[in-house]
């Protein structure tokens, strides 16, 4: 009698496609991922309101944290799937915006009179004033940059199955951040004070090349974390 093919058993015919393996998001480690991923892209949307000069190299305060949202981005695609993934990244543009909607009302209540509150609010309009453009130009960039991302990533792993992670995470990675980099840089660049071709295309460049480095370089690290994440999640490894 001939046996039955397990769940996880490759198809018999000449495609190379399998059935990708995901947990859910029952287990505390999503809730820990989300929360630090709308944590770094709130704080990246509130640094990239100031623009940053180092040398010949024109980037934005946030350009240290921003690429940790990509890698986070990664790890919730990678175990958890695509479905999950655009969830994140609708949850974490929603806190993102309200965030935003918080700074609008902080600026517009009344303050003191006094050179000290006066002061303090010049710093407040002067710092959080931008940000709801920057909110804006994020909002857009990333939705498309790390939809790409982790639709191109879960796409090559019902090809590959728990093969060839650095590759879909470095495939993904390059046309994720192409897409992001070119938009964000598209809005925001005349908010953080860059008004010249020459220096729009400079921070798109930067920008991108600076970002897809940054997610190379941590793909070893990326690799430990969604290995550590899928040995701990009940629904993953049973």
């Amino acid at each position: 009698m001939p046996s039955t093919p397990g769940p996880n058993a490759l198809p018999r015919t000449g495609s190379a496609r399998t059935v990708p393996k995901f947990a859910s998001i029952g287990s505390p480690y999503f809730g820990i991922l989300l929360a630090f991923m709308a944590v770094v892209l709130i704080l990246s949307n509130i640094g990239a309101s100031k623009g940053v000069a180092i040398g010949p190299i024109i980037t934005d305060g946030g350009f240290f944290l921003f690429p940790l949202a990509y890698i986070l981005g990664d790890v919730i695609s990678e175990v958890y799937g695509f479905k999950v993934a655009r969830k994140a990244i609708i949850t974490t543009f929603a806190l993102s915006v309200f965030a935003s909607l918080c700074y609008w009302i902080i600026i517009a209540l009344p303050g003191f009179d006094d050179e000290f509150g006066s002061t303090k609010q010049s710093a407040l309009e002067g710092a959080l004033g931008p940000v709801p453009q920057i909110v804006l130009a994020s909002l857009l960039a990333f939705l498309a940059g790390q939809t790409i991302n982790s639709w191109i990533l879960v796409k090559m792993k019902a090809r590959t199955g728990e093969k060839s992670l650095w590759a879909r995470i470095m495939s993904s990675s390059v046309a994720g951040e192409f897409v992001d980099t070119l938009i964000f840089c598209s809005i925001a660049a005349s908010v953080i004070g860059i008004n010249d071709f020459a220096g729009f295309v400079n921070y798109v460049v930067v920008g991108f090349v600076y970002k897809t480095l940054v997610e190379f370089l941590f793909v070893p690290v990326t690799s430990l974390v969604i290995g550590y994440i899928k040995k701990r999640e009940p629904s993953y490894t049973a």
